[in-house]
């Protein structure tokens, strides 16, 4: 199903970029500097060639978390000055730092929504989630449980343990893990069970994905674009952020277990 995405991903990409309106075309190509967070991350890397193939732009692409103190976070790389034209990252942390001045005004772009799923090591027992309840069992009975430093991780940290009774029964047994993937954890065992943004499990390798968290404690996180504030590139920066957003690519942002806010009807 994802190659046939893919496939009219790149059929479609000459289609979606003459709605974006370019500036810049191959004989002047553009370096344009992206950071994405991990939610996104897939979905960009997907569509990144053919958005550099229409275009003839170059993307320089890097990637960090939307929020949190370690060094490649994109608030911490925006601080210290790195030449970044587009940010991809959480909608919260992003209007955040539009009310701070670093992003364009008005250049906000949402892209994709991402509910929050769980996994577990590849071959290990699947435990039950589809209920509260039965969420709540799997976390009790898992001796380690991970869970990120961004979104979905604070949701779990802030919200979570208290919506399911469970915080002071977790206490020494569940871990916020900084800039690792939670599924990377989980793969090297060094996690049983394991909660992130269905969209940043799906591409780790040596974990089962069990379920999305139950509707009545799910999370679903918004994720936008904006043109950083100074970018020497502002129209091709919009054009891209066009790009990703355009309906002839929802199929390929959908198969990376994101739901595409331009989701064709």
């Amino acid at each position: 199903m994802r190659s046939h995405h893919l496939k009219n991903t790149a059929m479609t990409a000459l289609a979606a970029l003459a709605l974006v309106a370019t500036s810049t075309n191959a004989a002047h190509a553009t370096d344009l500097h992206v950071v994405s967070s991990g939610g996104f991350a897939q979905a960009y890397k997907d569509l990144a060639a053919p958005y550099e193939r229409a275009s003839g732009d170059h993307l320089v692409s890097a990637w960090g978390p939307s929020m949190g103190a370690t060094k490649n976070a994109i608030p911490a790389r925006l601080e210290r000055g790195e030449p970044i034209d587009v940010v991809i990252m959480v909608g919260d942390a992003l209007d955040k730092l539009m009310a701070e001045g670093r992003l364009e005004p008005g250049s906000k772009v949402v892209l994709a929504n991402s509910p929050i799923a769980c996994a577990v090591r590849h071959g290990a027992a699947r435990p039950d989630i589809g209920s509260v309840d039965a969420l709540r069992a799997a976390f009790l009975a898992a001796p380690r449980v991970a869970y990120s430093d961004s979104a979905s991780g604070e949701y779990i940290r802030r919200q979570l343990l208290d919506k399911l009774g469970i915080r002071k029964q977790m206490e020494g047994r569940a871990a916020q893990i900084p800039a690792t993937p939670v599924g990377e954890i989980i793969a090297h065992g060094e996690a049983d069970f394991g909660c992130q943004q269905r969209s940043e499990l799906k591409p780790v390798q040596g974990i089962d994905i069990v379920g999305l968290l139950p509707q009545e404690v799910q999370l679903k996180t918004e994720f936008s674009g904006a043109v950083v504030r100074g970018s020497r590139h502002p129209d091709a920066a919009r054009a891209l952020l066009r790009f990703l957003a355009a309906p002839s690519n929802a199929g390929a942002i959908e198969a990376t277990g994101l739901e595409p806010a331009a989701a064709a009807h």
